[in-house]
């Protein structure tokens, strides 16, 4: 099973700098629903046979473009949500954003019992988006576009994938529309094929813990 893991375009919460994780959450921008359009050309060639996405209103309006043009129905499964901010909602000030990064962070050293304040452990996040995945590899699919958000998709790719080092959170981003792809099963593990276009070697699925480290 192959995931194409796609970041959702700029929204006006990126913009602002604002930690924007409750639903309906914000609208892409001009800039965003340019990127949304691009991502048509971009995944041109590139089979799949499904598209699922968040419950966040930004996932859906990326989906679209892409999803018009290939004649697919986006599926929403709420376990692809971003990483919530709990206490932390829509704010963006330095304090804010070092919570935040900080219990990422803790996630990628290991300690997925770290919680978000006023939210969720790592543990948590990862068994929502484990759920998810599960349910995609259930329906039979093969290949399969996942537009999510750019915490939760490194958080879930850097811990899931064998070739992967959790604690690389910090380095490894995923810019607006940015593409992650894995390869592997929710039985056997993931391994990363490409970061942003970068093909990435090394171990292979399951050389990872199924409960390692998050990143």
């Amino acid at each position: 099973m192959r995931l194409l893991l796609l970041r959702h375009g700029q929204t006006t919460a990126n913009v602002d700098a604002l930690l924007d994780t409750a639903q309906p959450g914000a609208d892409l921008t001009e800039r965003g629903q340019e990127q949304a359009r691009a991502v048509v050309a971009a995944l041109e060639g590139v089979p799949f046979d499904a598209i699922y996405v968040s419950d966040l209103a930004r996932t859906h309006q990326t989906a679209a473009p892409v999803a018009q043009a290939r004649g697919l129905t986006p599926v929403e499964l709420g376990g692809l949500r971003e990483v919530q901010a709990g206490e932390l909602e829509m704010r963006g000030d330095a304090e804010a954003v070092r919570a935040y990064v900080g219990a990422l962070v803790a996630w990628g050293d290991g300690d997925l019992d770290v919680r978000m304040p006023g939210a969720e452990t790592g543990h948590q996040v990862l068994e929502r988006f484990d759920d998810a995945v599960a349910q995609m590899a259930a329906a039979g699919h093969t290949d399969v576009l996942v537009v999510s958000h750019g915490a939760v998709l490194r958080l879930w790719s850097l811990v899931r994938c064998g070739n992967l080092t959790p604690v690389q959170l910090g380095e490894r981003l995923i810019s607006n529309t940015g593409l992650v792809v894995v390869e592997g099963s929710p039985g056997v593990g993931w391994s990363c094929v490409t970061w942003e276009d970068v093909p990435v070697g090394g171990e292979q699925p399951g050389d990872v813990a199924h409960d390692g480290p998050t990143a």
